[in-house]
């Protein structure tokens, strides 16, 4: 499978048009339903959160995958561990696979000849590498696929946003004033697109002494209460400074970090596309890895 590599136009006025035509799943795929996780900046822990989601779903026993869409800062592989490369024919392009779940994820980094390569692309160019990772992406039978988005509110997520049929999307945000600020117009942005908000998650909410077992919140107050009512959007968790996460993401091992906080995310989001005739009638069973 060729990735086109020829621009095609974007629509840049979305509050004129917030609704355009999605792109149709590939014939070698079968997703019931797509959430895309977004952050109104970068450094908020946007990948990470993705691949917490994936791997929490898959663990109570949902199919799931992960699509990096993330072109020019892609890290996906990396907390996976995932070397191989992506392989492909003229009918399809097969995903590389996590090791413990068996996650099919795609990623600009697993076409590359060396994941450090920059892609230094223009907008036109990145649209169509995240089209066809959609369309020519043999993504199999899935429940849920994860979509990380590119940070930010600019021409690269809306493109996503605008081509995939979104069924959700989960924001990420943390403490800082400046993080609150961005992540309402992300929050507006979603809104003007017409996309479900699933709920907020706060990352490096606050850090947890060894010693003591005091919480502090370094990154100051928690605001994820007071941004999650303004708006009325669910708070779906508040997520600590974990040292374990950051040395099992280094080490591509995010499958063996099973954080409390995402349990009861599962049951929420579930809980919103119930009566869904696209829910998987087979009821999943809890996993343990």
């Amino acid at each position: 499978m060729h990735i086109n590599t020829e621009g095609d136009q974007i629509t840049n006025n979305f509050e004129s048009s917030p609704v355009t035509d999605k792109l149709p799943q590939g014939q070698f795929s079968n997703v019931r339903h797509v959430i895309a996780i977004m952050s109104g900046k970068g450094g908020v822990g946007k990948s990470s959160v993705t691949a917490l989601l994936a791997t929490t779903f898959a663990r109570q026993g949902y199919k799931v995958g992960v699509l990096d869409a993330d072109i020019t800062g892609p890290s996906i592989p990396k907390v996976f561990g995932i070397k191989e490369k992506a392989k492909g024919n003229e009918f399809a392009i097969f995903p590389a696979v996590s090791d413990i779940f068996k996650i099919p994820i795609m990623s600009i980094n697993l076409l590359l000849s060396q994941e450090d390569d920059p892609v230094v692309w223009r907008g036109p160019l990145i649209s169509n590498v995240v089209r066809q990772f959609w369309t020519d992406v043999k993504w199999g039978d899935l429940d849920f696929l994860f979509v990380d988005l590119p940070p930010g509110t600019g021409d690269a997520p809306l493109t996503v946003m605008q081509s995939l049929p979104l069924d959700g999307i989960v924001i990420v945000s943390s403490p800082q004033d400046l993080a609150i600020m961005v992540v309402k117009k992300a929050i507006k942005m979603a809104r003007m697109l017409q996309i479900p908000i699933l709920g907020l998650v706060e990352n490096m909410s606050y850090v947890i002494c060894p010693h003591c077992g005091q919480k502090y919140e370094v990154f100051g107050t928690s605001k994820g209460q007071t941004v999650s009512k303004a708006i009325k959007i669910p708070l779906l968790t508040q997520l600590p400074i974990d040292p374990k996460l950051s040395e099992l993401c280094d080490k591509g091992r995010i499958e063996d970090y099973n954080p409390e906080g995402f349990n009861g995310i599962v049951d929420i989001i579930t809980k919103h596309f119930k009566g869904s005739e696209k829910i998987n009638s087979n009821e999943p069973k809890s996993q343990s890895h």
